[in-house]
């Protein structure tokens, strides 16, 4: 094979292999397009999953509170809180806990949860709340309260 031949061989494999700057940007809006449909959609997701998470988390708590109840009679006082699940508090008989396998957990946000007993709503029910994800009483949506009286 003659040199003029294996360099014309060359320049078409070369030509063939290389991506042009219009295909790249084809590609990139693509993309583009793809994470402004989508993307959306991906966080709200994330938004729900997080009012999901807390729901469950107010579950828990409202479990080993019945339990706590089975051992000492009563609800922890609003001024014991949740902190009553984990660590004995001075002045309560039968304490057998701990009643969470881990320390108390804040909510989907990072924010305390807020505990009552007795509550506004259910006097003889203690009362679990999150201020979803505003931290502000009431909002709509994913800011809505998060409560343990109306947990469905």
């Amino acid at each position: 094979m003659s040199m003029a031949q294996t360099k014309k061989r060359n320049r078409k494999r070369s030509g063939q292999a290389g991506v042009t700057l219009i295909e790249m940007l084809v590609v990139v809006t693509i993309i583009g397009l793809f994470v402004a449909l989508v993307g959306p959609a991906l966080f709200k997701r994330a938004d729900e999953a997080k009012v999901t998470v807390t729901r469950a988390q107010i579950d828990n708590f409202m479990t080993a509170l019945g339990t706590y109840k089975l051992d000492t009679g009563t609800f922890p006082t609003t001024e014991q809180g949740l902190q009553a699940l984990r660590v004995k508090p001075a002045d309560v008989n039968q304490w057998n806990g701990p009643y969470m396998p881990k320390d108390i957990p804040k909510d989907a946000w990072s924010r305390d949860f807020i505990y009552h007993f007795p509550g506004e709503h259910q006097p003889d029910e203690p009362e679990i709340m999150s201020l979803g994800a505003d931290g502000q009483p009431g909002g709509e949506g994913i800011n809505a309260d998060i409560v343990s009286w109306k947990n469905k």
